[in-house]
């Protein structure tokens, strides 16, 4: 959503909410909430089994203050709001009473590289973890509310009869923490090249877990949206991503691919996409779509010698012709060759 017209607020500009609960399906619980911000009201909506980090996404979504830049103060609560991690029904939101928020809009954050989006390192789950979070009802809900807020603005159309892939940004695609002059020198080697290949058979939508203005910036900087040989169809943001939580108490956001295929259903589903991440989590709600690629880090020490984008195409060619994707092993994709492909083809 555009910032409003009027200047931007500064540090101490506060964003007020005040709370009030309908119920919705069984055992949930809908706050609605009045935010004001810049002189002007906003009404957004959350569930009790959302959690802090949702709200303050949903308060991004109005207000464009970054999830990581917000301070949320609430009577008594100030310690608990600081928890991303804490279920709203956990906190004692009275109807009457006013949240404010403190945060900045950052027009300039990304000129600075060091202060680019901090992404944090993948953590271990079991694959029982891994069920758990699929299955459980909370997280389907979840999906089910992000795809009826979300909405996917498409760069180029969908094209009949492709396959999908979706890639990352951070680590995948760009070393996002390397400092340089030129965002080219951060490039992952053969970026183009790869996404000249996949484009013959699969259609491409970029997904990263920052805001669209920064997947936008770097999109245009790497040269990707604006190549001859090659269209993305879409971008999506940390907006699209879900909340979910472990069995171990780990809360984490991720990307539902769920998402893709309820709000595009005629081109895409879950037999014909596969996800490019360098964090597994990323793809917990699919764990079957999802290929954990290597991170691209330090680049100026690895981009002479950084193979892994050729070596994919090497794997995603041959498997396009496949019917169902998500039958793949896609851990075991180094000892994939196109040989397998035609006795899976014939078989």
């Amino acid at each position: 959503m555009e910032p409003s017209s009027t200047a931007p607020p500064t540090e101490t500009t506060p964003v007020t909410a005040m709370a009030s609960a309908i119920p919705v399906e069984e055992g949930v619980e809908e706050m609605t909430l009045t935010v004001k911000w810049n002189g002007k009201e906003y009404i957004i909506r959350v569930c009790g089994d959302d959690t802090v980090s949702e709200l303050k996404r949903r308060i991004c979504e109005v207000t464009t203050v970054l999830p990581k830049r917000q301070k949320l103060l609430y009577p008594k609560l100030a310690s608990k709001l600081g928890d991303d991690s804490i279920l709203l029904s956990q906190l004692p939101l009275k109807p009457s009473v006013k949240m404010t928020m403190i945060g900045t809009v950052e027009d300039e954050i990304f000129v600075d590289q060091v202060d680019s989006p901090e992404i944090v390192d993948d953590f271990e789950l079991g694959q029982e973890e891994v069920v758990d979070i699929k299955d459980k009802h909370v997280n389907k809900m979840k999906l089910k509310r992000r795809v009826s807020q979300y909405k996917i603005k498409l760069l180029n159309p969908c094209r009949e009869g492709k396959k999908l892939l979706v890639l990352d940004i951070d680590y995948t695609l760009f070393d996002h923490k390397s400092p340089a002059e030129n965002p080219l020198e951060l490039m992952r080697p053969y970026l183009h090249e790869f996404l000249t290949a996949a484009y013959a058979e699969y259609d491409v939508i970029i997904w990263s877990a920052t805001s669209m203005k920064w997947v936008e910036l770097k999109m245009g900087q790497l040269g990707v949206l604006s190549n001859p040989n090659y269209r993305i169809t879409a971008l999506l943001d940390h907006l699209a991503m879900i909340t979910v939580q472990s069995d171990s108490n780990k809360t984490f956001d991720c990307k539902p691919l769920g998402l893709i295929w309820a709000l595009l259903p005629e081109f895409y589903n879950e037999k014909n996409t596969i996800m490019f991440d360098d964090l597994r989590r990323n793809f917990v709600m699919n764990p079957q779509n999802g290929l954990t690629i290597r991170p691209f880090r330090k680049a100026h020490l690895n981009r002479g010698s950084d193979q892994e984008l050729v070596k994919l195409t090497q794997y995603l060619l041959p498997i396009a012709e496949l019917p169902d994707l998500s039958s793949l092993d896609h851990s075991m994709w180094e000892l994939y060759t196109e040989a397998n492909a035609k006795r899976r083809r014939h078989s």
